[in-house]
């Protein structure tokens, strides 16, 4: 097949699929404008904080009984100050998605804002490019150096541009058309295998465990962040938050758990709950580790509570051991130390 005839076919359906995202970002975009606007009006043009608060939380509870995810009352606080911030609908532009948006409401400097949005249009930023333009000072480096173009074109090998396939796995996107998100997306098989069998195990363990959420989104300034496994422990009173690492354990992956653990404490736990816990597990060929994340006020007591009803690091270290060489001794067709792995299972 000629090479240059293959070229011209995919870039017929890269075209038509970056006016598909276009399109539902766009589509979207003018939709959240469009609340933004509604709601500052029903408030009757003015910041009142208490009544505001009131009303997007009412707002929120019928949108989300009505439409499901996608409209909590920080989204929808985020749609009215979207209409604040551009409160000029025909300027919208529809090469940006909604996550653009969020991330342009950051720039509080109006002429620095209305550059980053003709230059994401421009240059045909992706919301990392743009993120990274924002946190790196963009603005103000081209304004004070002498080789502008080295610095416009220094983005392109930081940060990969926009793909097609982003439209399929934008969560944003995809709770806007009313769909539900493919956890597949975000693991591989190993990892995938792994967490059903920590999930397997935690609930036969027993001790007070309940299953919530695999793959648990939380968003934070338009990037989203996905927990492995979300418990709670009705002998604990309280969420149990883990996250599987395959490789070796960072600083930043316990940092990231310890961003959970406080979400959790400000925004999901309910009257009566204890401080969330979160466990960060790591698998290797050549070691595992496992970390957990305590609350910061936690006491002698609550410590020694976990460690009644919490698995310790041996039972986890010892399924995840035994559970990661058993996958890999199937995938490599080993029959005898696949046996060897089911023995030691069943001992």
């Amino acid at each position: 097949m000629d090479r240059e005839f293959y070229e011209g076919i995919k870039e017929i359906l890269d075209s038509a699929r970056n006016k598909v995202y276009q399109t539902a970002n766009f589509a979207m975009v003018e939709a959240y404008w469009q609340i933004g606007k509604s709601i500052i009006e029903e408030q009757g043009g003015e910041d009142r904080a208490e009544y505001g608060t009131g009303l997007i939380k009412e707002l929120s509870a019928q949108m989300t009984k009505d439409f499901g995810k996608g409209f909590t009352v920080a989204n929808l606080k985020n749609m009215r100050q979207f209409y604040q911030t551009f409160p000029n609908g025909y300027a919208l532009r529809s090469e940006l998605s909604w996550t653009h948006y969020r991330l342009l409401m950051r720039v509080e400097n109006d002429t620095a804002r209305q550059f980053y949005l003709d230059e994401a249009v421009k240059s045909q930023w992706s919301t990392r490019q743009l993120e990274r333009q924002i946190n790196s000072f963009f603005y103000e480096r081209l304004l004070s150096s002498k080789d502008r173009e080295a610095v416009s074109q220094e983005i392109q090998t930081l940060e990969p541009s926009k793909s097609p396939e982003d439209i399929i796995r934008d969560p944003y996107v995809l709770e806007f058309l009313g769909l539900t998100p493919n956890d597949d997306f975000y693991e591989s098989d190993l990892e995938q295998a792994l967490i059903t069998h920590l999930q397997k195990f935690l609930l036969e363990l027993g001790r007070g465990f309940s299953f919530v959420a695999r793959q648990k989104r939380i968003t934070f300034d338009g990037r989203h962040f996905r927990i492995d496994l979300v418990f709670y422990n009705y002998i604990l009173k309280c969420f149990v938050l883990i996250d599987l690492k395959i490789g070796d354990l960072t600083h930043q992956d316990l940092g990231q758990m310890q961003m959970y653990v406080h979400y959790y404490e400000r925004e999901l736990m309910n009257e009566g709950d204890n401080p969330p816990i979160g466990i960060v597990l790591c698998a290797d060929k050549s070691d595992a580790v496992v970390r957990y994340t305590l609350p910061d006020d936690e006491t002698q007591v609550f410590a020694s509570k976990y460690k009644l009803y919490l698995p310790t690091e041996e039972e986890l270290l010892k399924e995840l051991k035994q559970e990661y060489q058993a996958l890999e001794a199937e995938k490599q067709g080993d029959p005898a130390l696949l046996e060897s792995e089911i023995k030691q299972n069943d001992e």
